[in-house]
């Protein structure tokens, strides 16, 4: 029977999701074939939003693109480039053009990013932006004005997964009350802490689709320890992939072993290769999951 992502949240499956990044350009195509590798392999494919503040084709220009081609994308939306008006008006036309996930986050500070003297946005908040979704599909906009037909959208929210940040935990719970039908983490590597978090978190009953990033050396692990708050690449894995003849396949060894555990704890796993979805394949087989 088929089923589509937001019904797969309702049910007992063990959901695997994906990210591809749009375009820095009008040339899509190599993405699109990037993306044809984990068609009917992974039960839905994040679209980035500009990602690290970094410009790219829209995200809902390129979700359509991947609807087009079969796929179901989850359009991701940062507060960060729109006022209300303007989160508004992409959310209508997203949904007028079939996309009925997405995925709203905060967005990275423009100085992260290739256009650092850009001016940002910020009018809304993560979940002030779900409180104006759940306005949409209750049919009138964020001002009160009844809408010529509203939405129905299954949206999720993103956290991180540091126990022990107590505002990120009650921001988190801010979202679920705002509504979120789903939360997607930063990528673990350290499965105690992300026990003690899903324990933590356990109360607010919303399905947590654990982030995931394989390594492919040292140099990558070391990188995230240093510049990614909340990201803790254990020594242990570090030593792993430095003894290797093989970093890469020891990286997907690794990611393997931590979805094995993940499935255990979690509703699914995101999986956020750097570069392409070449090895994606390879890894969810590593994992014993069967195709959706």
């Amino acid at each position: 029977m088929l089923f589509n992502f937001c019904e797969k949240l309702n049910s007992r499956k063990f959901l695997v999701t994906a990210e591809v990044s749009p375009p820095k350009g009008t040339r899509f195509s190599d993405i699109l074939e990037d993306a044809r590798q984990i068609k009917g392999i992974v039960d839905a494919i994040n679209v980035t939003d500009n990602q690290c503040s970094i410009m790219h084709m829209s995200s809902l220009a390129f979700s359509k693109l991947l609807l087009d081609e079969g796929h179901e994308p989850i359009m991701q939306l940062t507060c960060r480039d729109r006022n209300r008006i303007g989160l508004q008006s992409d959310l209508l036309g997203a949904y007028a053009l079939g996309i009925r996930n997405i995925c709203l986050m905060t967005g990275d500070y423009p100085t992260c990013g290739d256009h650092p003297g850009s001016k940002p946005v910020y009018d809304l908040d993560s979940v002030q932006l779900l409180q104006l979704v759940r306005k949409l599909d209750s049919g009138i906009d964020f001002a009160g004005n009844k809408l010529d037909g509203g939405t129905s959208f299954c949206a999720g929210a993103v956290s991180g997964i540091d126990p022990e940040k107590t505002l990120q935990l009650i921001k988190l719970e801010k979202k679920v009350k705002c509504g979120a039908d789903f939360i997607q983490t930063q990528a673990v590597y350290d499965i105690g802490m992300f026990e003690k978090f899903a324990e933590a978190v356990n109360y607010l009953e919303v399905p947590i689709i654990a982030g995931l990033i394989p390594l492919k050396s040292v140099g990558m692990a070391e990188f995230m320890n240093k510049n990614i708050s909340g990201i803790h690449v254990p020594e242990e894995i570090i030593l792993r992939i430095k003894d290797a003849s093989s970093p890469m396949e020891e990286g997907l060894l690794i990611a393997s072993e931590t979805i094995k555990e993940l499935k255990k704890i979690s509703r699914g796993v995101h999986i956020m290769p750097i570069g392409s979805q070449r090895y994606t394949p390879k890894l969810i087989s590593m994992a014993g999951i069967s195709e959706k």
